[in-house]
């Protein structure tokens, strides 16, 4: 047995599950040197939240952060979560955006790109995957681990030897909502190690307190990589602490290399960045508990939080037990979608207004009727021709791969951002987020200038709530 490798997440997905994105790129700078000597498998540094998050709240351009970490990480795979036809938005996007964002990704700095979509549908990933194989970067292609009547060990598998087969160069199995169980995991990683040759990698959250032991059981069934988070910004929404499992698994056949010197100076660097998310109010305790919920009702943390927050907002609270016992029945409806980004808003927002009307299906959100119709993808079971004529009637529904239907857009979004454009790299931007983008645009321009753009703090501390 190789030795395992460890990803870091601190300079993306600890920050996005416990401070809602909010590290700054001068927050990163001063470690990033130290970060590159500990000898972590890779950085996971950008994609997922962080894109938006730098244009909506931070005034930062996503493409200088990334080019400035790669300065100075010299050594070390930089990684970037990537939601296939989605890229790093709410929409899918026609193949010459996903195209020319992959190409602008590795030419910034990325190596590895973690390629996921929310319904396991290989279609959706086909694009991003053949583009990064063109320009030369690491396709790690992610499978998003959900439970349910219709998905095995078997069936995740068999899906992980198909993305083999497409292109990838490695596997991840995505645990989003910290449901994976210890001895679940063990079965899992042989099922997956027994269907492909390429490596297996391990991604989980401390959401429900499982991760560490999952970690563990992972590891046993030969698992190559696991993703961990320095201590400071480690457990509750994140991922497990990096010390506490190079420890564990320290002067085992499964020795990590990395050393306890190396990983205290990261450490003594983010503590006190962490002291001031709290002090700020930035990071909430609340993600720092332990949420069995999420394993009662199979339900993402936050997925949770948008429930109760919907709920308020009608004056419904009340009916909180009845919405939670109606998600896993629109799941079923709607063929059992993993509940990550975008579908766990959709169904939850469905289940509410179910309960609400009183009345299943009296309001449907127009998003759901997207799902239904297929414009996101192919759910895991084909959705009964009773229940989707009930939500979109006579509507034919999509069963093509949803992008062939969108025609070529960087030409036409180029034309509309013209007078913005400072770098290549800002046709993406607008793609993606438009009028954030624009908004950041203007904000650039001003700082040029010499004019003092107004920052909105209000916004900021809505969004940090």
């Amino acid at each position: 047995m190789a030795k395992v490798k460890i990803t870091e997440t601190v300079l993306r997905d600890s920050h996005q599950s416990l401070v809602a994105t909010r590290m700054t790129t001068e927050e990163m700078l001063p470690i990033l040197a130290d970060l590159d000597r500990v000898g972590y498998h890779s950085l996971e540094a950008w994609g997922g939240a962080t894109f938006d998050s730098c244009l909506r709240f931070l005034n930062e351009d996503p493409w200088e952060r990334l080019r400035k970490i790669r300065d100075s990480v010299k050594n070390t795979k930089l990684q970037m979560l990537f939601r296939g036809q989605n890229i790093l938005g709410y929409r899918h996007y026609a193949d010459d955006v996903v195209e020319y964002f992959v190409q602008k990704s590795i030419a910034n700095g990325i190596d590895i790109l973690r390629i996921f979509d929310a319904l396991n549908d290989s279609r959706n990933l086909k694009c991003a995957i053949n583009a990064t194989k063109k320009e030369g970067g690491h396709v790690q292609a992610a499978v998003s681990y959900t439970i349910s009547p219709v998905h095995s060990n078997e069936s995740f598998a068999k899906y992980a030897k198909e993305l083999e087969e497409m292109g990838a160069d490695s596997i991840c199995i995505k645990d989003m909502s910290g449901l994976l169980t210890p001895y679940a995991a063990y079965d899992l990683v042989k099922a997956i190690k027994g269907a492909v040759k390429i490596p297996v990698q391990l991604h989980t959250h401390y959401t429900t307190g499982l991760a560490s032991m999952t970690i563990l059981k992972a590891v046993e069934a030969g698992v190559d990589i696991v993703d961990t988070a320095i201590s400071p910004m480690a457990m509750g929404t994140s991922q497990p602490p990096t010390e506490a499992i190079v420890a564990t698994l320290a002067g085992t056949e499964y020795d990590t290399g990395l050393k306890m010197d190396d990983l205290n100076k990261i450490n003594s660097y983010f503590t006190p960045i962490r002291e001031k998310y709290i002090a700020s109010g930035l990071l909430d305790p609340k993600v720092l508990k332990v949420d069995v919920n999420g394993l009662t009702y199979q339900v993402p943390g936050g997925m949770l939080s948008n429930l109760v927050s919907q709920l308020k907002q009608q004056g419904k609270s009340d009916k909180f037990e009845e919405v939670l016992a109606e998600v896993p029945r629109v799941r079923e409806d709607a063929g059992f979608p993993p509940l990550v980004t975008p579908t766990s808003q959709i169904v939850g927002t469905q289940a509410v207004l179910n309960v609400i009307t009183g009345e299943r299906y009296k309001m449907v959100s127009k998003e759901f009727k997207g799902m239904i119709r297929g414009e996101y993808g192919r759910s895991p079971v084909e959705v009964t021709p009773e229940f989707r004529e009930k939500i979109i009637g006579a509507e034919e529904p999509i069963t093509c791969r949803p992008a062939d239907l969108l025609k070529p857009e960087l030409d036409i979004l180029r034309e509309e951002i013209r007078p913005y454009l400072e770098q290549d790299e800002d046709v993406l931007s607008y793609a993606l987020f438009g009028q954030v983008a624009t908004k950041f645009f203007e904000f650039r321009k001003n700082k040029l200038y010499g004019v003092d753009a107004v920052n909105s703090d209000k916004e900021n501390k809505v969004h940090n709530v």
